[in-house]
């Protein structure tokens, strides 16, 4: 082979490397508007009418991952299944919005943490790599921590509401969870990073409960139906 024909089969790699990407950066941009429905839905729990509507956006964000669904399905098929990672940045930004939201969604249906398998089946991907499209562990765990973030929110939100038993769940979930993650040595910078705002996470949230202490307003959510 020549030198002109050894760089006009790297050419050729180089354009077919070049249009996967492309196809796969078109399936990702719906995904990303898909993701974008899904968390303006939710958003709405954050107003003062939103607690009521929860078991209704919940239904309609789990409506809108069916979508989502379809859109991993095309994206499947967008590239050689073995070759999962070399792409994988195209898409791990919005796979961890979508484990957010779907971790967000079974808090808000249960106030449970989302297992990953279940986080996995809602996206309709695999858990284990050798399976082919899967659900890395740091990108389900990046979504548990974008989640955290989102509670401390809602635990502000609540007392607006006036819902002063949320804010006691919350502190007791996210505690459990800061706990949790205390027993990983993570070794990803970015997801340590993402880590490391959980702190401030856990401090915003004991701040409400302290200040609805203080309020004599705190109280454990079972002596709620005492009033």
């Amino acid at each position: 082979m020549s030198v002109t024909e050894m760089f006009s089969y790297i050419q050729g790699f180089l354009s077919a490397d070049q249009d996967i990407r492309e196809d796969i950066r078109k399936v990702v941009q719906t995904l990303e508007q898909t993701a974008r429905e899904i968390l303006t839905v939710l958003q709405s729990v954050h107003q003062p009418s939103g607690f009521k509507e929860i078991p209704g956006k919940c239904a309609k964000a789990r409506e809108l991952f069916c979508t989502v669904k379809t859109q991993i399905a095309d994206l499947k098929t967008k590239f050689p299944v073995e070759q999962y990672y070399r792409f994988h940045e195209h898409w791990r930004f919005v796979l961890q919005r979508l484990a957010f939201l779907a971790a967000f969604v079974v808090y808000l249906e249960s106030e449970t943490l989302v297992k990953r398998e279940e986080v996995a089946a809602i996206l309709g991907i695999e858990v284990e790599r050798e399976k082919g499209f899967h659900l890395d562990v740091e990108d389900y765990l990046a979504g548990v921590l974008i989640m955290a973030s989102e509670l401390s929110r809602l635990a502000v939100n609540s007392v607006t509401a006036g819902d002063y038993t949320r804010p006691l769940r919350i502190s007791n979930f996210i505690n459990e969870l800061d706990s949790g993650f205390r027993l990983l040595n993570l070794k990803n910078d970015p997801l340590r990073k993402r880590y490391d705002g959980l702190k401030y996470d856990v401090k915003k949230i004991e701040e409400v409960v302290y200040d609805l202490s203080i309020r004599g307003l705190a109280k454990e959510p079972e002596s709620s139906g005492d009033k």
